[in-house]
């Protein structure tokens, strides 16, 4: 690998660490209400590459903004109704790696904590005409523990982790709102990044995610098992990495709780540009702005985030 190449890979490693949160229900269907359980467009280029060990960790900030004014049904077809939601999150990130080795992989541990504001309302017929639902929330979202982090740098050029991610439902949760910055249940999650960097610096990264999702014991109501699946292309110029980037969310399994007729499962794809920066002894900096496409049983809209990260 060339030294450019090498040393774009290793700045990358902040970056790659910094992990966020938006979630949102709504009364649309596919998982609960029309809810991703577990943030969308967390890693794009070097998501398989974790913080090195440093004396103090790495230290992560990403905002994020999600917008979407389209639900579509289970067929991909558009739902007559009005319809509008607007989440913006501030996620604060820590992990630490650490000097300790297991299955010839280094260790390490993390958290993340998102602060969301969401904006959204409705409209949906009723037998007495339509009933227009809103509601507006700032509050703490559900926060991600990492007990576990594991890191390969497989030869040559290749970058593999492993993480058990286990979110929390401390988010702000109502059953009697439209919409939520809190799931109201526990969401557990292996992940597994790749990233490969050839000699001319060409970048492929990819990141493998299952959700398995208990009940919420508000609305007796369980999520299927969710897979998600992040990634990106690019190449590096200098400090410079440019490509395109996205993610795809297939439900797995189906829904179960009441008025679930046809398993509720969710679909959807998203593209789009990703771009970061880094020199040696300066924060990374990230950004992509995907666009959502064919949706099933969901909101279809546009996910931008910006992330900055540097390791202590």
């Amino acid at each position: 690998m060339t030294t450019r190449a090498l040393t774009c890979a290793r700045g990358l490693v902040a970056g790659a660490a910094i992990l966020s949160a938006f979630t949102f229900n709504t009364t649309a269907k596919a998982a609960e209400a029309g809810a991703t359980i577990t943030p969308f467009g967390v890693a794009d280029f070097g998501a398989g590459m974790l913080p090195p060990a440093t004396p103090f960790g790495t230290i992560g900030i990403r905002t994020a903004y999600y917008t979407a004014d389209v639900l579509k049904d289970g067929a991909g077809h558009r739902i007559n109704t009005d319809f509008d939601v607007d989440v913006k999150t501030i996620g604060l990130a820590y992990i630490k790696m650490t000097e300790a080795e297991l299955f010839n992989a280094s260790v390490g541990f993390g958290a993340i904590i998102p602060f969301m504001e969401i904006d959204g309302d409705i409209t949906v017929p009723t037998p007495g005409g339509p009933l227009a639902l809103s509601s507006e929330d700032v509050a703490l979202g559900d926060i991600q523990i990492m007990p576990l982090m594991l890191q390969w740098n497989a030869p040559p050029n290749w970058f593999v982790n492993a993480s058990l991610q286990i979110q929390a439902p401390t988010g702000a949760y109502d059953v009697n709102e439209t919409f939520n910055v809190g799931a109201n249940h526990w969401a557990i999650a292996p992940i597994l990044g790749v990233t490969y960097l050839s000699e001319s610096g060409l970048e492929f990264s990819s990141r493998i995610e299952l959700n398995f999702n208990t009940e919420n014991p508000d609305t007796d109501y369980t999520s299927g098992i969710e897979y998600k699946h992040e990634f990106a292309v690019g190449k590096h110029f200098g400090s410079w990495t440019g490509g395109i980037g996205g993610y795809f969310y297939q439900q797995l399994s189906d829904d179960e709780g009441p008025n679930v007729v046809d398993g509720n499962r969710g679909r959807v794809l998203a593209v789009g540009p990703a771009v970061s920066f880094f020199q040696p002894g300066l924060p990374l900096v990230s950004l992509h702005a995907y666009k959502e496409f064919g949706a099933e049983n969901r909101a279809e809209g546009v996910n931008m985030a910006l992330r900055v990260g540097m390791a202590f």
